[in-house]
C-alpha cells in the first residue's frame, strides 16, 4: 500500500515530513498559508495517520527501518522539491537529500537535531533510558503517554497555554501509529547518529530552531550550522520544539524566502 499524501496549492513542490509518533495533520493552519506558495505534498509515514496499513515492519524488527522508511517515502517523492522534515522527519529529509541529490534541491530542517541520544562525544542529547521507558509507557497507554509527550514539546515556549491545546486537538484528529510502526521510529530516534554524514550533504539548507526546545538541543543547531557546505539557521527566541505552530508567521516567511 502506497504511503497517505496530501498535496494542496500551487507552484515548487515543497513535502513536509512530520515527526515520530505524529502525522501530518500536526503541521495544523500552517500547510494553508504555505499553499499559497507552493505545490504542498504532506506525506503520513508508514504506519502513522492515514497511512496505516502501509507500514512494512514487522514488532520488534530492529534492522534497516531507517533505510525501509526512506525508501518508502521515496516512492511518493515528487522530482526537483525541497524537503521540510521536523524532528524525525529531519532526519528522514537529510537521508534523502543524501540518496537523492538529483531530485531534493533544498532541505528545511526543523526542530532537528543529528542524534537524539546522548552519546559520549555528543552532550545534546536525551538519554537513552529515557527514552525506552516512554516507549513502553507509549504501549501500555498511548493517549495519557502523548499528552505528556506534547507538553514536553511546548516546554520552553512562552506561548505554551496556546499551543498545547492545539496540538492536542491535531494529534488525535487522526488514527494512533501501528504499534510496529512506533517501535520502528523508536529504532530510528535511538540508532540514528548522522553527524559524519551531514558534510556529504551538497544542497542548501535551512535549520529553523527554538531557542528553547528541549527536545532537539538548540546547540544542536548551532553545531549542524558549523557542517552544512552551503546553510542558513533562524534560532527563534522564546520557542519550543514546533515552531510552525508558536510561530507560524516567521517560520513561512523563512521558508518562502528560502525555498522559493
Amino acid at each position: 500500500m502506497s504511503l497517505y499524501v496530501e498535496s494542496l496549492g500551487e507552484g515548487p513542490d515543497l513535502v513536509l515530513l512530520h515527526g515520530w509518533a505524529m502525522h501530518s495533520g500536526m503541521w495544523g493552519s500552517t500547510r494553508h498559508s504555505l499553499a499559497q506558495h507552493f505545490r504542498l505534498h504532506l506525506i503520513d509515514l508508514p504506519g502513522h495517520g492515514f497511512s496505516r496499513g502501509a507500514s512494512p515492519y514487522k514488532t520488534g524488527e530492529k534492522t534497516g527501518v531507517s533505510e525501509d522508511m526512506v525508501e518508502r517515502v521515496m516512492e511518493v517523492l515528487p522530482s526537483g522539491c525541497v524537503i521540510c522534515g521536523w524532528s524525525l522527519g529531519g532526519q528522514l529529509a537529510i537521508e534523502l537529500a543524501l540518496r537523492e541529490p538529483g531530485r531534493v534541491k533544498k532541505i528545511i530542517l526543523t526542530s532537528t537535531t543529528p542524534s537524539f541520544v546522548k552519546r559520549e562525544d555528543w552532550q545534546w542529547g536525551m538519554e537513552e533510558l529515557t527514552l525506552k521507558a516512554f516507549a513502553e509507557n507509549l504501549k501500555r497507554d498511548f493517549s495519557t503517554t502523548m499528552k505528556r509527550f506534547l507538553t514536553l514539546q511546548v516546554s520552553g515556549g512562552g506561548d505554551a497555554g496556546k499551543v498545547l491545546p492545539e496540538m492536542r486537538r491535531l494529534l488525535f484528529e487522526r488514527c494512533t501509529p501501528e504499534p510496529e510502526a512506533l517501535d520502528a521510529g523508536l529504532q530510528i530516534v535511538l540508532a540514528n547518529d548522522l553527524r559524519g554524514k551531514l558534510r556529504n550533504i551538497v544542497q542548501p539548507a535551512l535549520l529553523i530552531h527554538g531557542e528553547n526546545d528541549v527536545i532537539a538541543h538548540p546547540e544542536a543547531a548551532g553545531w549542524m550550522k558549523q557542517q552544512f557546505q552551503d546553510v542558513e539557521l533562524a534560532m527563534l527566541p522564546n520557542c519550543s520544539h514546533v515552531p510552525f505552530l508558536s510561530y507560524p508567521d516567521k517560520f513561512i516567511a523563512n521558508i518562502v524566502r528560502f525555498a522559493r
